[in-house]
């Protein structure tokens, strides 16, 4: 009996261990999993990266540490975790900056952002049109009017140069013929002082920063750079019904793995992150801080990076900023 039971059972096991031994993804994960965060701890980036680190962690049943190695919009962390095994354990939760522009602002990268695999996209948040409290101009299509009859004059904040703040009012001025003065600051914090004080005319910053400003009358969104109006703002044009065509603005965090990590494995971590997108507990966390998901399997979200690549490098040569 136990000789015909062995005959049937051997069969199973081994062809599940052929099985596990063809797809690397089988036993992933056995054992802990870091996350390389591109920002210093308690920014954005990182607050959504602790968020689905937590969610993966019970999931999985196995540790998922979150490691934060800012510095260089995003290039230290990048360097990093391009040199580490493609096995999956070490992956990067990062702004846009080093997988898209950087290597449009940098002379040189120690590492190939073309060559990090695209794993998902884990939130997307839209950015606004945000002016001093004090500024003539109440409306978006009165802001347009303002900014063309006085070029030169206006002033608008960045986080720094080659941000997403920045970025994007250079994009305003190409769709639009109008030139202004740029003031980088850097980071936010900075940046949002001096416009609450009137110290400068405007700048181009995501929903979360924003938000509570409008509502609080400390500064105001007179647009948003979004196809759609967007729920939180429904009164609030966007920069289309302003009449700029085509001027679409947001931010977004990505996860990223080192060249060359299996398929199989980039499938089984984007479809772990995807059902997280998808609970109503994180669309609850998300609607209150303003975020939004990106539904993506590791090909859009590749094709999703590339597009985003495109236009914003396009926009910094357009605009002539050189590179560090």
């Amino acid at each position: 009996m136990n000789r015909i039971f062995a005959a049937l059972v051997l069969p199973l096991v081994l062809g599940t261990q052929a099985l596990a031994q063809g797809d690397p993804a089988a036993s992933y994960p056995d054992k802990p999993i870091k996350i390389i965060v591109s920002v210093p701890a308690g920014g954005g980036v990182d607050t959504v990266t602790r968020f689905y680190a937590e969610k993966l962690r019970q999931r999985w049943g196995q540790t998922v540490v979150v490691e934060n190695r800012g510095g260089a919009a995003g290039n230290i962390a990048a360097e990093f975790v391009s040199s580490a095994p493609p096995d999956g354990y070490t992956l990067m939760a990062s702004q846009p900056s080093p997988i898209t522009t950087n290597k449009f602002l940098y002379k040189k990268l120690n590492f190939d952002p073309d060559a990090l695999v695209p794993v998902a996209i884990m939130s997307q948040i839209a950015n606004v049109l945000l002016v001093r409290p004090d500024f003539p101009a109440k409306t978006a299509e009165e802001f347009l009017a303002y900014a063309k009859a006085n070029p030169g004059k206006l002033n608008y904040a960045s986080q720094g140069t080659g941000t997403t703040s920045h970025l994007t009012t250079e994009l305003f001025e190409t769709r639009t013929g109008v030139k202004m003065t740029h003031v980088p600051y850097k980071g936010t914090a900075p940046a949002l002082n001096d416009l609450i004080g009137s110290q400068v005319d405007f700048i181009f910053m995501e929903l979360a920063s924003a938000y509570e400003l409008h509502e609080g009358k400390k500064a105001r969104i007179l647009a948003v750079a979004t196809k759609k109006r967007i729920p939180e703002l429904p009164d609030i044009p966007t920069m289309e019904e302003a009449g700029i065509k085509d001027f679409v603005s947001g931010t977004w965090n990505a996860i990223s793995a080192p060249p060359k990590t299996p398929p199989a494995i980039v499938k089984k971590i984007n479809a772990a992150i995807m059902e997280i997108a998808q609970s109503p507990e994180l669309k609850a966390h998300f609607a209150r801080v303003h975020l939004a998901t990106v539904p993506a399997d590791p090909a859009q979200a590749a094709s999703f990076i590339k597009d985003e690549t495109k236009l914003w490098g396009e926009v910094i040569k357009a605009a002539g900023v050189q590179p560090e």
